[in-house]
């Protein structure tokens, strides 16, 4: 039976270079108002690449943010001004840095990412850091999520709440496991990525299409031209 090779749409390098750009936007973002345009450009790739509710979702309190922000300027006064102005300056510095990453290790798999690198020859020194973290992240949020689940049935808050009227027993019961369990994690998927042949020098092949299409083109083009807005 022949097996027939998958498209993505886009490609994993033009994913790391839209990171690249969107740091490099938010970092020298003019206004607000830029960096709410950002993020919508942002959302609608991640939409186009099949994280509709989390994109939407993402932009939304993205939006939240951009109104406080507002609220901060035009309403508060003196000593809160400045702490929320200095807190949601950070926020906005981060979050569309945080949102893109996000839609790059949710929508690109290790195998993927692999080959791509392979194709551009890049270190292995680098590769295989980048490539553990994008399976790392997915597993601690599964074990995060099965101890909150656990802790739930006793009564035990992982929130703030539960942090600052329970401190001591949130801790034991919460974040100590959690902490556990990324340690482990990380041992497991670093033992499981060489027994995978991690770090066989041969080429590597993937059954998802890595090349340069329309869509990257077209999707490069639109992040560097408001990149360059920015400037001018």
């Amino acid at each position: 039976m022949k097996r027939t090779l998958q498209k993505q749409f886009l490609d994993p390098r033009t994913k790391l270079f839209l990171l690249l750009i969107v740091i490099l936007s938010a970092a020298m973002a003019p206004s607000l108002f830029y960096e709410l345009c950002l993020i919508g450009l942002i959302a609608v790739i991640g939409i186009l690449c099949g994280r509709i509710c989390e994109s939407l979702l993402a932009a939304a309190v993205y939006g939240a943010f951009y109104c406080l922000t507002m609220l901060a300027l035009n309403m508060m006064h003196g000593w809160l001004q400045t702490t929320m102005i200095a807190f949601l300056g950070l926020v906005h510095k981060v979050y569309p840095c945080g949102m893109m990453a996000g839609m790059i290790i949710y929508t690109m798999k290790v195998t993927e990412f692999m080959s791509a690198m392979c194709r551009i020859h890049a270190p292995k020194k680098l590769v295989i850091p980048f490539a553990v973290m994008l399976r790392y992240l997915p597993a601690v949020r599964e074990d995060w999520r099965f101890i909150k689940d656990a802790m739930g049935l006793r009564n035990v808050s992982p929130d703030l709440a539960g942090l600052i009227f329970h401190p001591a027993m949130t801790m034991e019961c919460v974040y100590v496991p959690l902490m556990m369990s990324a340690s482990k994690t990380a041992d497991e998927l670093s033992m499981a990525a060489v027994t995978r042949g991690i770090e066989n020098p041969a080429p590597r092949t993937c059954l998802t299409q890595l090349r340069f299409r329309l869509p990257d083109v077209l999707t490069v083009l639109c992040f560097l031209v408001w990149f360059a807005a920015g400037r001018f």
